[in-house]
C-alpha cells in the first residue's frame, strides 16, 4: 500500500480504538483552564496514577507543567454538547466561578473541576513524559469524588462525530 493509501487507512483504524471524552482542569497562579481531552487512563494501582496525553502548543500543557497538577473530569453522555465549549482556551471568571459559563470548584490542587461532572480525580503530576508533539503527565490522585450517580453512563467519542488521532 502507497504511502498516503496507508497513512489514511492507519488513522482510520486509529479512529476505532474507544476513548472517553473528558473535561481536563489546570491551574498556575490566578490562570486557569479547562479542555477538552480524549487520552486519559489509569497506570498504576499502588499509588493510583492516572495519566493524560496533551498537546505541548496548548494552554492546559503550560498550566499544568507549571502548576504541577490536573483535575480529569467525567462528561455524562447526555452532556455531549459541552466538548465543543472546551476545545479552546476558555473565558474564565473567577468572581461567579465559571468557565465559558458552567460553573466549576477547586479542590485539593486548585485545579478546576466542573461541577456538573459526573466524577472527578484531582491529581498532583509526578512524571512528565516527552512523547513527541504531545507529554503524557502522570498524576497521582489526591483527591476524587462523585457529583451524580455512579452509573451515569459517561460521555465516549463514539458518542459524537468527533475523532482525534491517527
Amino acid at each position: 500500500m502507497a504511502g498516503d493509501d496507508y497513512d489514511r487507512m492507519r488513522r482510520r483504524a486509529l479512529w476505532t480504538m474507544p476513548a472517553g471524552l473528558y473535561v481536563v482542569g489546570s491551574r498556575s497562579g490566578d490562570r486557569a483552564n479547562l479542555m477538552t481531552l480524549n487520552w486519559a487512563t489509569q497506570v498504576s494501582f499502588e499509588p493510583k496514577l492516572l495519566g493524560i496525553g496533551v498537546e505541548k502548543p496548548a494552554l492546559t500543557h503550560e498550566l499544568i507543567v507549571a502548576g504541577g497538577a490536573f483535575s480529569l473530569c467525567t462528561i455524562d453522555r447526555e452532556d455531549r454538547v459541552i466538548v465543543r465549549k472546551f476545545t479552546k482556551p476558555v473565558e474564565i471568571d473567577e468572581a461567579a466561578s465559571t468557565a465559558n459559563g458552567f460553573p466549576f470548584h477547586a479542590e485539593q490542587t486548585g485545579a478546576p473541576v466542573l461541577d456538573q461532572a459526573p466524577a472527578w480525580f484531582d491529581c498532583e503530576v509526578r512524571e512528565a513524559v516527552n512523547l513527541g508533539e504531545h507529554t503524557f503527565f502522570i498524576g497521582e490522585i489526591v483527591a476524587c469524588g462523585f457529583q451524580k450517580p455512579e452509573d451515569t453512563p459517561v460521555l465516549r467519542m463514539e458518542d459524537t462525530r468527533m475523532n482525534y488521532g491517527g
